[in-house]
């Protein structure tokens, strides 16, 4: 849009607006990646001409193809009764009349978008330095500009920065990156009206420094415009999205690639994602996202629920060494480390049977293991995970839809805190093993160390003493 400047006749003329160049470029912000072989796009090549529908939905979820538009050639050169099967697992018995009425063509434009999440709705940035705003802190202003930035990062949908990190186009990224330009625009306009308030904005840009390192460049940007660079600080030493593309980049490089295994990592890293960095109140843009999925790993790698069961006992012994009496009275670092992966592990399987739901049938079948060999660590770990999916599950449908069956009877009463898990404590009494440590902790502060005797004694691996 053009603007008017006043001509020797007095009246305006016409003349060019200014010119902002974006203060990002999308290839700068993560490390370079130059792969001697993208196999994995040879291998969602193969699955698209598989018939495993499951694998197909990831594969077209994530899209790791250099022509976006692969997916639906190769699904329109496929036959129709291979799209027919497909589409029938995609939708629910009453959609049948409804897809036996579409084309070849159509079928293959439902699929694809049954498999792909839709795009979120884009939002312009939309926090200005208002002038009315007279009693606002130089950190108040920190935390607008770093909560604003927050909402439009989670706006980016996992896969997006999948794609991005291997050095695909990624519009929502390029569009996440335009935004803090406009935060640099809007700020500059501001401060060139208002030039006593540039000080103000000097300490807003120390406070950003350990924030969003995207509002933070544009503070330092918009600053440096004004000739007020002072002490600001060098450019970045790493790029800003490194946090985030430097594991996915590690993942693809790995020695032994499998894209089958790699897109379960990935599905379950979707949900890990969305806890780590979308539902958390304050964004932590400096921690790496841990892609160390052990839980997926072992359960995958297992040859039979009873190998599981055994590679699970042999690690949950290992957090039991060094348990001692004392430990029970001063819990220290043996006791906090078996709480922590009992948690940890309990939201593993929420992870894996919300993003793999495919799973589910053979992590019931590994319950059933722990049980035969008494892990009652990972037993009751595994359960309450499970029984976290079942709740999370049910609440996606109507009221009346009943909670999905998980368990038998016999293993939700080991979970039942009812007189201090009494199932469990009779279970342990009758057929000890591997412990769940909540009940006998409570149990010597009631009763004193006579009540943990069973334990030490019955317990294994044998505990220091």
């Amino acid at each position: 849009m053009s603007t008017y400047s006043p001509s020797s006749t007095g009246m305006p003329v016409m003349s060019d607006p200014p010119v902002y160049p974006s203060i990002f470029r999308a290839e700068a912000e993560i490390a370079t990646f130059y792969p001697k072989y993208r196999w994995w796009e040879d291998e969602a090549m193969t699955m698209l001409w598989a018939f495993d529908i499951q694998e197909i939905k990831r594969a077209i979820r994530f899209g790791l193809f250099r022509d976006e538009n692969t997916p639906r050639t190769t699904f329109q050169n496929r036959n129709a009764a291979a799209i027919d099967d497909f589409l029938s697992e995609l939708v629910g018995p009453q959609e049948s009349l409804f897809i036996g009425n579409l084309s070849h063509v159509q079928k293959v434009e439902e699929i694809l978008r049954r498999c792909r999440n839709e795009d979120p709705t884009l939002e312009s940035w939309s926090w200005f330095p208002a002038q009315g705003k007279r009693s606002m802190t130089a950190i108040g202003i920190a935390d607008d500009m770093d909560n604003e930035s927050h909402v439009h990062f989670t706006r980016v949908p996992f896969e997006a920065l999948v794609r991005y990190s291997l050095g695909y186009s990624a519009p929502l990224v390029d569009w996440f990156l335009q935004q803090h330009t406009a935060l640099y625009i809007h700020l500059l306009h501001h401060l060139r009206a208002f030039p006593e308030e540039v000080s103000l904005y000097i300490q807003v840009e120390q406070h950003l420094r350990t924030r969003s390192p995207f509002a933070h460049r544009a503070v330092v940007m918009c600053l440096r415009s004004l000739r007020k660079a002072g002490q600001l600080p060098a450019s970045p030493p790493t790029p800003a999205f490194d946090f985030i593309a430097g594991p996915i980049q590690q993942l693809f490089n790995e020695t032994a690639p499998s894209l089958k295994s790699v897109l379960k990592v990935l599905c379950v890293s979707a949900m890990r994602f969305k806890q780590t960095y979308v539902h958390t109140r304050q964004m932590d843009w400096s921690r790496p996202f841990q892609l160390n999925l052990a839980f997926l790993e072992d359960l995958t790698a297992s040859t039979s629920p009873l190998d599981f069961a055994s590679t699970m006992s042999h690690i949950d012994e290992g957090y039991l060494t060094g348990l001692t009496h004392k430990s029970f009275s001063e819990p220290g670092p043996v006791v906090k480390r078996v709480f922590t992966e009992w948690e940890l592990l309990s939201i593993a399987v929420w992870e894996c049977c919300t993003a793999l739901p495919d799973l589910v049938g053979y992590i019931q079948e590994c319950v059933q293991a722990l049980l035969a060999v008494r892990n009652y660590h990972s037993l009751t770990a595994i359960i309450d995970g499970l029984r976290k999916y079942s709740i999370t599950t049910c609440s996606s449908y109507p009221a009346s839809h009943e909670v999905p069956y998980m368990l038998p009877p016999e293993f939700e009463v080991l979970l039942d805190p009812s007189d201090n898990f009494l199932g469990y404590r009779e279970a342990f009494n009758n057929s000890p093993g591997v412990p769940f440590l909540v009940p006998h902790i409570r149990e010597f502060q009631q009763h004193g160390p006579p009540a943990i005797q069973l334990l030490f004694r019955h317990m294994r691996p044998s505990p220091s003493r």
